[in-house]
């Protein structure tokens, strides 16, 4: 099964060719199976926190011909759902759906701090840069998710973190606002610039193997919009 995986929940774009080999259940061995893990064929990524729409296209284009395919050998599409700033996180979003109808493709949306966190043993906390002095969060134990995804002040998650704290000690920090977070209460902190694409088809990897209808891709930007309806007209009087 060829996949196409992206995301621009990040400052980071982030789009890839993906292989993800069939489950092996044709075999008769009454053992525990190991599915074998998605591969990255092609990836293509940039830094472009205001520049999401333009670079997108160009490298999904890209990471298409070094994979030596096209968009009608694609089987899928994968997407990450932040959490994200909203103008950079719905180019992502729009340009698979987009695809997807297109193409006639299932469009399986993902949490971003997922894919990061995929195959990152222990206690895992992954930090991304939410703007406006503060960051995105969710706390993992083996990959799978225990608190979060919320939006706060770095000191505030920080303060929640090690023996003292509700979120307890952690081994690792991950993500592109790891270095925001104080290091004194956290493991080494490790700057990823955004998830990889065999992780983002990792994270869906169930539903792919199993031919399961994809949910809606249902954004998380964990803010309220900037812009709110008007209120009501005020009453006039007259004199």
């Amino acid at each position: 099964m060829l996949v196409l995986a992206l995301d621009t929940a990040t400052a980071r774009i982030t789009a890839g060719v993906v292989e993800l080999p069939d489950d092996g259940s044709s075999g008769s061995s009454s053992a525990p199976l190991r599915l074998p893990p998605p591969v990255t064929l092609a990836a293509r990524d940039a830094e472009g926190a205001r520049a999401h729409a333009e670079l997108l296209a160009p490298a999904v284009a890209d990471a298409l011909a070094e994979a030596g395919c096209t968009r009608a050998d694609l089987d899928a599409v994968v997407a990450g759902l932040g959490p994200g700033p909203f103008t950079g996180l719905r180019v992502g979003l729009v340009t698979a759906a987009a695809m997807g109808d297109g193409l006639g493709l299932p469009v399986h949306g993902v949490p971003t701090h997922d894919a990061l966190a995929v195959g990152v043993p222990g206690a895992v906390l992954v930090v991304t840069d939410a703007r406006r002095r503060e960051v995105y969060w969710s706390r993992f134990a083996d990959g799978v998710r225990t608190h979060g995804p919320e939006v706060v002040a770095p000191a505030e998650l920080a303060a929640r973190l090690g023996p003292d704290g509700d979120l307890g000690p952690v081994d690792r920090v991950v993500g592109d606002a790891a270095q925001k977070v104080d290091a004194g209460r956290v493991g080494a902190p490790d700057g990823a610039p955004g998830p990889r694409p065999e992780g983002l088809v990792a994270v869906a990897a169930p539903a792919l193997r199993a031919g399961a209808d994809p949910g809606p891709l249902v954004p998380l930007y964990l803010r309220r919009p900037d812009a709110v309806p008007p209120g009501a007209p005020k009453a006039v009087t007259r004199a």
